[in-house]
């Protein structure tokens, strides 16, 4: 079966954090579709997820109209705050097949402005 270029990519970046990454750190991924974004704190060692936030959620979805990098800010907001209940500070950061731009990167600074260390 031939992989295309996106799977590829998300292989590549996906196994080069797991293989490098210790254990007491876990992964953090990310989707970002055309119109939402989401994420979700994995426990790679058990195979689990821990937390996750998105923007389809009705609390998020229900807010007046905001454009995707506003969106990009609370989804990480939300995230941060689920994580800190949960006393997890230290992660991995897995972007996927996204490059550290746009929404992705406001992501990444909002999560590291509210405590979270990657």
């Amino acid at each position: 079966m031939k992989l295309t270029t996106g799977i590829r990519k998300r292989f590549r970046v996906s196994n080069k954090v797991k293989r490098f990454a210790p254990k007491d750190r876990f992964r953090l991924s990310l989707f970002r579709s055309a119109r939402n974004i989401s994420a979700q704190i994995i426990d790679d060692s058990k195979k689990t997820t821990l937390l996750s936030a998105s923007s389809i959620e009705k609390d998020i979805k229900s807010q007046s109209k905001v454009n995707k990098i506003e969106q990009s800010k609370i989804v990480a907001e939300k995230l941060a705050k689920k994580a800190q209940e949960k006393k997890i500070t230290k992660i991995f950061f897995d972007r996927g097949i996204y490059k550290y731009h746009g929404r992705v990167k406001v992501f990444a600074e909002t999560l590291r402005k509210h405590g979270m260390d990657f």
